[in-house]
């Protein structure tokens, strides 16, 4: 009998510890509502303003997020609508906190791209994730969601979830 319960608590632990690191996954109910979003406002902002942003951001303990991007373009708001699914969007305001950043026709706030050491490039959405010390954890793969069209919802709330700290 005592080794039948050693073993189920073996058992236990190791499925425990194997979920401990997996990521939440979504539900059926988690599909995206038409019509999509439209997040960009047009706005053009100060290196202070994002500066501000980011400050205020950790100062509520989540990590800044920036999205750069135009609702012109489908993979922008493929990707928002994406975020705003129940499951994700639960996930998204308890770790971080998101600004969307109008490029225009690639002709408005492109310098703040730059700002961030990021080479000034055409294709969006680009996303800026931070730290807790405002630098930039995924610097690589910035340009990651140019192609949200063609990627699956779960694999874009693995790779936010990647980055949560």
């Amino acid at each position: 009998m005592i080794k039948k319960i050693d073993k189920i608590f073996w058992v236990n632990l190791i499925l425990l510890s194997i979920n401990m690191d997996a990521n939440i996954l979504l539900k059926d109910s988690d599909t995206l509502k038409l019509p999509l979003p439209l997040p960009y406002n047009g706005e053009e902002y100060s290196a202070e303003q994002i500066n501000n942003f980011l400050d205020e951001t950790l100062q509520q303990s989540k990590q800044p997020i920036l999205i750069f991007g135009g609702n012109w373009c489908p993979d922008c708001r493929i990707l928002d609508g994406t975020l705003q699914l129940p499951t994700i969007k639960k996930f998204m305001n308890k770790n971080y906190n998101i600004m969307h950043i109008d490029v225009g026709r690639y002709d408005k706030n492109m310098e703040l791209i730059s700002y961030f050491g990021i080479p000034k490039e055409k294709g969006v959405p680009r996303v800026l994730v931070f730290d807790k010390n405002k630098i930039v954890i995924n610097k690589k793969s910035t340009k990651e969601w140019t192609t949200a069209r063609d990627r699956r919802k779960q694999e874009v709330f693995d790779y936010f979830q990647g980055l949560a700290q």
